[in-house]
């Protein structure tokens, strides 16, 4: 019996290749930022299958979709398939953020704050002194609703 693999399929493996090598100038833009762990060191991929679906950014840590969505996207037919798609896909326990591409060109810190504030986990750093110098280290994660002892004095803002 052969096993029915979820995230990156093989049927979609070539489609997902050509996508990764032609990136739209906002996908382009916005994985600039995405990339090697940049954004609170959450690991994205671009062009990620699941199941029969193609997404533009995925972060399994944070079970996170990141669509966007050009001139293509703003039809009655591309807003129903738009709509079945992010439904399917929340329903498999994903979190899906949808952004218009212009949006992404002009208002980019704004993008990345709100993707940065839809992760689950929050890392917080600490100023742990060693034997021959002191340094910042990253600790456990901290939850979004706060954390048991007052750390403010130890962390760091970014």
């Amino acid at each position: 019996m052969k096993h029915n693999k979820r995230h990156d399929p093989t049927a979609s493996k070539d489609n997902r290749k050509t996508l990764r090598k032609n990136l739209t100038p906002a996908e382009a833009f916005l994985w600039k930022q995405l990339q090697e762990k940049k954004l609170s060191g959450r690991k994205f991929r671009r062009q990620h299958g699941i199941d029969r679906y193609i997404v533009d950014f995925y972060c399994a840590k944070e079970a996170l979709i990141i669509e966007l969505d050009g001139e293509v996207h703003m039809n009655a037919t591309a807003e129903e398939y738009d709509n079945i798609r992010t439904g399917y896909l929340e329903k498999l326990g994903f979190k899906i953020l949808r952004f218009e591409n212009k949006m992404v060109f002009e208002n980019l810190p704004s993008v990345l704050m709100e993707i940065r504030d839809s992760f689950k986990l929050k890392m917080i750093h600490i100023h742990v002194p060693s034997p021959s110098r002191g340094r910042w280290i990253a600790a456990e994660p901290a939850r979004r609703k706060g954390l048991s002892a007052d750390l403010s004095p130890y962390t760091k803002s970014f």
